[in-house]
């Protein structure tokens, strides 16, 4: 069971923060993304042109798509926190499940219901493999008996 993180900062701020780092991403990896596609669709000799043009147009478009992934998700996440009163991996997943379906509500219900399965399976993945490394690396820092005394075990006979 995941234990609460102490460390974040309430969740209005939480929020506006993922919102932000996200978008962050999204326009960094907006820009590799387009700025490889366009130098190698653009003419020979115009490649860095075409480049920075084609990140003018899509980094942030794609920064602003991750950036309102990011925040309705934590959005949701801070919500399900306060009405379930647990922090726990259903959260995320739940939380996954409602941005997904709510930002694919414009292409009608069956979208929005297949597409909030999609997220929330993602998401649960997500917190799965975080559970399976935690276990393997929390594994090392196990508490352990220390070694008994060489006085205190049993002599042979």
């Amino acid at each position: 069971m995941a234990h609460a993180d102490h460390t974040r900062d309430p969740c209005p701020w939480v929020i506006l923060s993922d919102f932000g780092s996200a978008f962050a991403m999204g326009a960094v990896g907006g820009t590799i993304w387009h700025g490889i596609k366009g130098a190698r669709n653009s003419p020979r000799g115009d490649r860095l042109v075409g480049a920075a043009s084609v990140i003018k147009a899509r980094a942030p478009v794609i920064g602003g798509n991750f950036g309102v992934w990011g925040g309705l998700f934590s959005t949701f996440d801070c919500s399900m926190k306060s009405w379930r009163q647990k922090e726990d991996m259903w959260n995320p997943i739940i939380s996954g499940f409602l941005t997904g379906g709510c930002l694919a509500a414009r292409s009608g219900p069956r979208n929005a219901l297949g597409s909030a399965i999609a997220c929330g399976i993602l998401l649960s993945v997500f917190e799965g493999v975080g559970v399976l490394v935690s276990r393997v690396f929390n594994d090392a820092t196990r508490p352990q008996l220390p070694p008994i005394p060489e006085t205190m075990q049993a002599q042979p006979s």
